[in-house]
């Protein structure tokens, strides 16, 4: 892949993508009052949610199958998914993230991770918008889609 097929494909958004789930991992546990166990029960609160989050991520991988790339655009041979975690929401891999984020933030005790999740909820937001841009090129009945599922939260958003 040259540089300019790596732009052209969204691969800015996947180096921001990197860097900012990173910096999500990280900053919790550096500024937070947690510990790797979780003490009391907001922290207990954060594993759980930090649990569905990754399990919302294996089943978003598994649903999407041979279909998964990094890119905002969709690879040549892919075809639209609506089944699995699809036919709950558009974007199950960056809800699960998001929701990972924020789980791990309470779980950490730190409440700049929490601040830090919401802007990468807003982040996903944005590359998930990119995203359907080319979505919507590649296949005719996405629009339909669009309209019957949420992007991130089944039946809200």
């Amino acid at each position: 892949m040259t540089r300019a097929d790596f732009v052209n494909r969204g691969g800015l958004w996947v180096l921001a993508q990197i860097l900012f789930m990173l910096i999500a991992l990280l900053l919790p546990v550096w500024f937070g009052a947690g510990k790797w166990l979780p003490q009391d029960l907001l922290s207990l609160f954060g594993a759980a949610i930090t649990a569905v989050g990754a399990w919302l991520t294996v089943w978003g991988l598994k649903s999407l199958g041979a279909a998964l790339t990094p890119f905002p655009a969709p690879l040549t041979e892919a075809t639209l998914h609506r089944l699995g975690a699809y036919r709950m929401m558009r974007h199950p891999i960056y809800a699960s993230v998001m929701l990972a984020s924020f789980g791990w933030a309470l779980w950490w005790l730190s409440g700049i991770g929490v601040v830090y999740a919401l802007a990468l909820a807003f982040f996903f937001d944005r590359k998930a918008a990119v995203e359907e841009i080319k979505l919507r090129e590649k296949y005719p009945d996405y629009p339909d889609y669009a309209r019957q599922v949420k992007k991130f939260i089944p039946g809200v958003y």
